[in-house]
């Protein structure tokens, strides 16, 4: 299965929430590797805490086999490189965590019939390799995403299985971001279609995780003054209307993360011992992780209604 993530701003927590989800994938023991196509910011090693990968890697990462200078990418073991201690015995039951980093220095760059095939190769043999391939996009309508659209669009990609995350945050700019990248001119459905998909196929493919989700009506906002509350639940009920209007609601939704301190302040993944020992991180957080990783492999979260 190929999971494509991607939003049309920056900023909306695409990268940590897709790090997070594959984390919790293999330790639901799904076999998984994580793509980063965000060519012109390839910082994914970072959030797993790869060193020698914080912002791509020198040994020949995902833009030099695109563009063919290494027939094979550099792919690291999170489980035994990662920096981070907890990180660093793969735990009983888990499956593999595999990072693809993008080259360090790397920008965005326009692709070929070449690169598109090359792209598409790759994902094939991956997808025969692992349960899950996590391909995080650049940011907005970019050469990344027309790349996957232009592989995932020829004959030996078409039986694999193949979802795609919109990601934004719970904001009137966000939800409108959200809506043009995959409905305008220039868009998700319009790139598709140029590239061969079926535009209803692509939209039913599709699915909405919101992000930095505040809900007015948890524990946690008593303190809050009742102007304060009043004010939020307004705020979430126009923007309810809104993401309806724009065709970005609630039945596009697969999740909705909540709004994390511990994620506002560092990118990370969240272990068990972030959550239980330390108590730096919130409970509804890891649960929204767990969900969608169990989401993205169930059809019946991904059934039209």
């Amino acid at each position: 299965m190929l999971i494509f993530a991607t939003s049309d701003k920056g900023g909306t927590g695409r990268s940590v929430t897709s790090c997070n989800v594959a984390f919790r994938s293999s330790l639901d023991n799904r076999e998984v590797c994580y793509l980063d196509f965000d060519f012109g910011s390839p910082t994914a090693g970072a959030i797993f805490q790869v060193a020698g990968a914080a912002s791509g890697t020198r040994n020949g990462g995902l833009h030099s086999y695109l563009d063919g200078r290494t027939s094979q990418p550099e792919r690291i073991d999170i489980w035994s490189s990662s920096d981070r201690q907890s990180l660093r015995q793969r735990p009983p039951g888990a499956g593999q965590l595999v990072l693809f980093p993008g080259d360090h220095g790397g920008s965005e760059f326009p692709n070929t019939p070449e690169m598109n095939k090359r792209c598409a190769d790759l994902f094939l043999r991956l997808d025969e390799e692992f349960d899950i391939v996590i391909v995080d996009l650049s940011a907005g309508r970019s050469y990344a995403t027309d790349m996957v659209l232009a592989a995932t669009a020829m004959p030996s990609l078409r039986k694999v299985l193949t979802r795609w995350l919109i990601f934004h945050r719970w904001t009137n700019q966000h939800v409108g971001a959200a809506a043009g990248l995959v409905y305008d001119e220039g868009g998700i459905l319009a790139t598709g279609e140029e590239r061969g998909h079926d535009r209803q196929e692509l939209l039913d493919a599709l699915r909405l995780v919101r992000t930095a989700v505040i809900n007015p009506d948890a524990e946690e906002l008593s303190p809050l003054r009742p102007a304060q509350i009043a004010f939020l639940r307004e705020c979430n009920a126009r923007l309810t209307d809104l993401a309806s209007s724009r065709k970005v609601g609630i039945t596009q939704v697969i999740a909705s993360i909540p709004l994390d301190p511990l994620l506002q302040w560092r990118e990370q993944l969240i272990s068990d011992n972030d959550l239980y020992e330390r108590k730096i991180a919130n409970v509804e957080t890891v649960e929204a992780f767990e969900k969608l990783a169990k989401d993205i492999v169930d059809p019946v979260a991904w059934e039209v209604v």
